[in-house]
């Protein structure tokens, strides 16, 4: 079930209204709080159902495993048992998830280099939606438990609503336990600011999502389609407002995800702070899909030793924590090497130790930055986007033409309804703030109703 279709309109005020009236079932707080759970599992599971109930068996494996491994971890009495049990309970996640999304990309790897038939060997999975967001979720759980960061829980209504709640199952973003599940142990009260807050943020996330993203979705992919033929101009706005379509597309999930929670009385983190108007690569990280950066800085990075081990080793960590993030993207070589990419853009950082913020006194230096930053990001999204490296390779031989004298555009129209509304967008985020004024959400509700059509699937869904 997409953010984005009929199904969902219909489905976000029944749930809505279905979770409240619990309230009114029992004047126990403690049963009031256990039914809401329980609820919130039952729609979460056929939210997810909707896209195929058989995977519904690997939330549940997961979600039982890391809440019976957080039990016997907290309840061992030697340390070497907590690990051991820690280490099964990551094992087991890590295979669900290696074997559903790297499997066949590590076989028809091998059969590539050594020239060999391994086309019996694969599995041909489907990609079960959101499977790396709720196993990483998961996997951190367990991992603060072993750490003492958090006390175990025991109820196992509240530990599944952590892992399945439908508005961040399938992309995000990825909880921490010690933010999301003290709100599923507590009582909910509902708030009428909060919700109206919320409604916001969800009209905000469809309009970024509907208004912009699938808009420039459809001139990126025509240009992909055949971009052998292209002029370097035409190649290079594909690339400007795939950087526009990556970015309003996610963050757009995120608003409308972070907006349904309010409604449920759920705070979820932010995932998302103007990423393009970082001045460095390394603030563009920490502006950029939050939780998964700070979820592989606190389970990789640090335990690897982080910066503490020397410039070198710092390096190598950077490698590996990139690397890893890129694969996490997708079972490609095209996202390895993106993230490789990334990790290399942090060398002259990490050896010049110059990854302080930039000096806001001077606003000539701070958006000479932001345009640098913002074009070795956007020529990494090339690698993102691109369907394997030989054709990522052509796309920039053909970028590298450097022949400008003309540019395809199909539709006008519609190209310049996409550029005012990035540069409305890019006005609210620069001021950091959403107009509290009804004709702004007119206008945003027009734009939505006329450039709505075709639900489009999110592009985190396939990590």
């Amino acid at each position: 079930m997409l953010f984005n279709s009929l199904e969902y309109i219909v489905f976000l005020p029944i749930v809505f209204l279905l979770y409240w009236f619990i309230k009114h079932v029992t004047k126990d707080d403690s049963q009031q709080i256990k039914l809401q759970n329980w609820f919130i599992i039952i729609v979460s599971y056929f939210f997810y159902a909707c896209w195929d109930a058989h995977f519904l068996v690997l939330i549940l494996i997961t979600t039982c495993c890391s809440y019976y491994s957080g039990l016997l971890i907290d309840c061992s009495t030697t340390q070497r048992n907590k690990k051991f049990y820690l280490i099964c309970n990551v094992v087991v996640n890590l295979l669900i998830l290696g074997i559903c999304k790297y499997y066949d990309f590590f076989v028809k790897s091998f059969a590539e280099l050594f020239d060999i038939n391994t086309e019996s060997l694969l599995l041909n999975i489907v990609l079960p939606v959101g499977i790396s967001f709720y196993t990483f979720q998961a996997l951190s759980y367990s991992i603060d438990v072993y750490r003492k960061r958090i006390c175990v829980t025991r109820e196992f209504a509240a530990f599944g609503a952590y892992i399945s709640f439908f508005p961040q199952l399938v992309a995000g973003p990825i909880e921490r336990a010690e933010n999301l599940l003290p709100q599923f142990l507590n009582k909910r009260d509902f708030d009428y600011k909060q919700a109206v807050y919320g409604m916001r943020l969800i009209l905000w996330g469809f309009f970024k999502k509907i208004v912009i993203a699938d808009n420039c979705g459809i001139y990126v992919d025509s240009v992909w389609n055949d971009y052998a033929t292209q002029s370097s101009a035409t190649l290079l706005l594909a690339a400007v407002l795939f950087s526009m379509q990556i970015y309003t597309d996610f963050s757009g999930y995120s608003d409308i995800a972070i907006g349904t929670a309010r409604l449920f009385g759920i705070r979820l983190s932010d995932n998302f702070n103007s990423p393009y108007f970082a001045h460095s690569i390394a603030d563009f990280w920490r502006r950029w899909h939050i939780s998964l950066t700070s979820w592989f800085r606190d389970y990789v990075y640090i335990p690897l030793g982080g910066n503490r081990k020397g410039k070198w080793q710092t390096i190598i960590n950077t490698l590996i924590v990139f690397s890893l993030c890129g694969l996490w993207h997708g079972a490609n070589w095209t996202f390895v090497v993106w993230g490789v990419y990334n990790a290399m853009l942090f060398v002259p950082i990490l050896l010049s130790r110059a990854n302080k913020n930039t000096d806001a006194s001077s606003e000539r230096l701070k958006w000479h930055k932001i345009i640098i930053t913002f074009v070795l990001v956007a020529l990494g999204w090339i690698l993102f986007r691109a369907p394997s490296m030989t054709e990522c390779w052509g796309y920039i031989q053909a970028l590298c033409r450097l022949d400008f004298s003309s540019i395809w555009i199909e539709n006008i129209f519609q190209m310049a309804c996409v550029i005012v509304a990035i540069i409305i967008m890019f006005v609210f985020e620069w001021r950091k703030y959403l107009p509290n004024r009804w004709w702004v959400y007119y206008i945003l509700l027009f734009s939505i109703w006329w450039f709505a059509g075709q639900d489009v699937d999110f592009i985190y869904f396939q990590f």
